[in-house]
């Protein structure tokens, strides 16, 4: 049986299945030559390039939608958003009449 090649690119995309160092980890994520997205150091696909400005605004993004998300969800129990929520949680009957 041939060997598999354990990196290449398969429809374009990346993919890396070699053993990591964490040599190799950190050289990967901190490319300052490079764009945002640089190829993934281990799995399939790419990853952000932590020696761009960019991708600390993609994180910094992300960070805030994920703690307004966690802050939502701890409201008041007053609040009118929650109130349509514990409605949607049960069975609904619905008649139609024809006449």
């Amino acid at each position: 049986m041939a060997d598999k090649p354990s990196s290449g690119e398969i429809l374009g995309v990346p993919y890396n299945f070699e053993r990591p160092s964490l040599g190799r980890l950190l050289s990967s994520y901190w490319q300052p030559d490079k764009g945002m997205l640089v190829e993934k150091p281990f799995g399939i696909g790419y990853t952000l390039n932590l020696a761009n400005w960019r991708s600390w605004i993609v994180l910094a993004v992300a960070g805030g939608l994920y703690y307004q998300q966690q802050s939502a969800r701890g409201a008041p129990a007053g609040d009118a958003d929650e109130e349509a929520t514990e409605d949607d949680d049960g069975p609904v009957e619905v008649i139609v009449d024809d006449d």
